[in-house]
């Protein structure tokens, strides 16, 4: 029997609730409350437009726009597509998110990990699959060059973008746009790809969609995310989440632990001792173990209020005392 492979996450896992969730990469602080609103008065007791046209004419291009029920089911569509098109490589970023890798392994397509742009040297038809800003890192580069390949940009995180510019990408990328991690709605799949032409990837793309691929949630969530209120309301969570993240990083370099640059809200941290999760785990807090992505010893936090910031210290403080 062969063993399925099996991606693995932060968030719930089948402990008890964890009190204080670093592990998330979401926004603590979504959503929006005229948008909560919105998805709260959808109407679930009617199909939505099997077509999305509307939704998909607000989204951009009616003829370019594909709804997904968010960015798993995106990239596990789009990588079928991509390999009924004649695509047999998958370039994916490392450490990056599971799934790119276990939806070309899934499909027996060759996985071809890479750590920078220049890395990237396609020897068949490809898919370069690029996460920007990147989890589990938060890192960006400065620009993405011109790469010949089937290019799908992961955008999921670049509403929660809090320093510098987002790059230029590469000439012809598709996008992949997942606004309920910004929204703090991680609950509602819903999300949707840009192409930049109707190809036979696209067209393939379109035809693999289950029915009604969006609830009536997510067309809700979907349709007030480029407003004009649910705008300046990210921007001022930026900036909330600013001065949060600057106070969170400033407590764990007191305790001696090594962070990674990120321009998110979410970043790498090294404890001084490799078995700190497990125990902040025992205390009602759960931190990312970054095992999975390659790097044993790590953890990926997002950033948290203060009070949560007061739980982890408080924390800490005890392990420490422990171990004294």
């Amino acid at each position: 029997m062969t063993i399925p492979l099996l991606p693995e996450h932060g968030g719930p896992d089948d402990g008890p609730a964890a009190a204080f969730d670093f592990s998330t990469n979401a926004s603590p602080l979504g959503p929006p409350p005229a948008l909560l609103a919105a998805v709260q008065a959808a109407d679930r007791r009617s199909y939505p437009d099997p077509g999305y046209r509307a939704l998909r004419r607000l989204l951009g291009d009616e003829d370019l726009v594909l709804p997904t029920a968010g960015g798993a089911e995106g990239i596990r569509r789009l990588t079928l597509a991509a390999m009924l098109a004649g695509r047999r490589e998958v370039w994916v970023p490392q450490p990056g998110f599971g799934d790119y890798a276990l939806a070309a392994q899934a499909l027996g397509l060759a996985v071809k990990p890479y750590a920078e742009p220049a890395d990237i040297r396609p020897a068949a038809p490809a898919l370069v699959w690029i996460c920007e800003p990147c989890n589990p890192t938060g890192a960006s580069v400065a620009a993405w060059p011109e790469l010949d390949a089937l290019v799908i940009v992961d955008r999921a995180y670049e509403p929660l973008r809090l320093q510098g510019d987002t790059p230029a990408l590469p000439p012809g990328a598709w996008q992949l746009v997942c606004p309920n991690k910004a929204l703090g709605l991680t609950g509602i799949r819903a999300g949707y790809v840009i192409a930049p032409a109707a190809d036979e990837v696209w067209a393939r793309a379109l035809s693999l969609a289950p029915s009604w691929v969006l609830s009536a949630e997510g067309v809700a969530l979907l349709t007030h995310w480029p407003s004009t209120d649910t705008q300046a309301w990210l921007a001022d969570a930026r900036t909330t989440l600013r001065r949060w993240t600057t106070a969170q990083r400033a407590l764990l370099a007191d305790l001696d632990w090594l962070q990674r640059p990120s321009c998110t809200n979410f970043w790498l941290a090294r404890p001084p001792r490799p078995d700190y999760a497990p125990r902040l785990r025992e205390r009602g807090i759960r931190v990312r173990d970054a095992s999975s992505f390659g790097l044993p010893g790590w953890v990926r936090l997002s950033t948290q209020p203060p009070a949560a910031q007061q739980a982890l210290q408080q924390a800490l403080l005890e392990i420490e005392g422990e171990d004294s």
